[in-house]
């Protein structure tokens, strides 16, 4: 099973999003095994967004998701990178697929709601950098046989 790192940014958590966005990865089938809300810090913003240091909106970026709290989860599934890339849609809201996370509740790309990891790779960087060794749950679930052949 993939594991994949998603984020509720400020903006998804100032619009009481938060609940509504689990919810629509646990529907899907997805077992959430790490959950928390905190604020990050810039020295954690500048490591996430690493890639992106040197571009004009780096700053911005990093100030914004510093901005309030944002809530981390950490879900495991069946090819769960891609999906949930499909789940929350493009980054730009408006040219996101109807029906997406972003779709349904972003309109500027500056405050999408949603962050996601990328790639497999991603994801455990990512994971590693938001979630200490012990933070994540492990268990199994009866449902899991309904979910997967």
């Amino acid at each position: 099973m993939e594991r994949t790192y998603l984020m509720v940014k400020p903006d998804g958590v100032q619009r009481n999003l938060t609940g509504e966005i689990i919810s629509r990865f646990e529907k899907k089938g997805f077992k959430i095994i790490g959950l928390k809300m905190f604020k990050i810090t810039r020295e954690l913003a500048e490591k996430h967004y690493g890639e992106h240091i040197g571009k004009p909106f780096f700053t911005s970026l990093v100030d914004y998701i510093t901005s309030g709290p944002v809530v981390g989860i950490v879900v495991e599934g069946k090819n769960v990178v891609s999906a949930a890339r499909e789940m929350m849609g493009a980054t730009d809201p408006l040219k996101a697929a109807p029906g997406t996370i972003r779709s349904s509740y972003g309109i500027d790309i500056g405050r999408n709601v949603i962050h996601g990891s990328d790639s497999v790779t991603s994801s455990a960087r990512e994971i590693a950098i938001f979630f200490k060794e012990g933070e994540l749950v492990e268990y199994s679930r009866d449902l899991d046989r309904w979910i997967y052949e």
